[in-house]
């Protein structure tokens, strides 16, 4: 019995902190975008894109709220987006995106996580060109026809329409096309679950299910840095 409950435990703690973990990553992109374009929503889209990832992981609204007002703070940190690109065990392409106050604390650290799980970070260049950079828009498939949504959104730069494991209509597009795009579905009155960019590979590499474990090692320790808000690999 002592061993269930201390399972369920460390499950809960894991949600906690996974939990944690994504409403500290809405916070700083709200930073940023209101550092950008200003505290109102209306007239600032990344800033609207922001209010709508929060709501697709339940972040509280008075959490929200106190992130926008933080940002327009004169003596609040302001966060500075930057990729670094490395190589986990087994040749494995990493890509890390950080929001940084600090980037000399945040390269020391992400070096140091590299360094210690069997990585090797690397320069600048060095591994983004194997991934292509997307911009990704989660909808409700409810009430959509996907054969009208694609003649209606190709002239928006869309890439790809498809489904996701939980029957979500998922839309991509190249990155330079993300603002034309989240206007388009505005302008149809769509408002997606979520939407964020993302770097997809252009090519996957194969494990074995031991190597697989030395990769998730060093995604799972870098995850947890605290300037870090996502990593994407190449392992398929």
């Amino acid at each position: 019995m002592g061993r269930i409950f201390e399972v369920r435990k460390s499950k809960m703690f894991a949600r906690y902190d996974k939990m944690a973990k994504g409403f500290t990553r809405i916070g700083k992109e709200i930073a940023i975008a209101v550092k950008k374009g200003g505290a109102s929503p209306e007239t600032n889209p990344a800033l609207r894109r922001c209010m709508q990832n929060a709501k697709a992981i339940n972040m509280p609204k008075d959490r929200v709220e106190a992130a926008i007002k933080n940002a327009l703070g004169k003596d609040t940190s302001s966060y500075e987006e930057v990729l670094y690109e490395g190589y986990a065990p087994h040749g494995i392409a990493i890509l890390v995106e950080t929001a940084t106050d600090n980037t000399t604390r945040t390269v020391a650290n992400v070096r140091s996580l590299f360094n210690k799980t069997g990585g090797t970070l690397g320069n600048s260049g060095s591994v983004a060109f194997t991934f292509r950079h997307l911009g990704m828009f989660k909808l409700n498939p409810e009430g959509l026809s996907t054969d009208e949504l694609e003649l209606e959104l190709i002239d928006a730069g869309l890439d790809e329409l498809g489904e996701d494991s939980d029957g979500n209509l998922i839309i991509r597009c190249e990155f330079a096309d993300f603002g034309n795009m989240q206007k388009a579905l505005e302008e149809k009155g769509i408002t997606p679950i979520s939407s964020e960019t993302e770097w997809l590979p252009s090519n996957t590499v194969e494990v074995t299910d031991e190597q697989a474990e030395d990769v998730f090692k060093l995604i799972e320790r870098v995850e947890q840095d605290d300037d870090v808000q996502r990593v994407f690999h190449n392992m398929a």
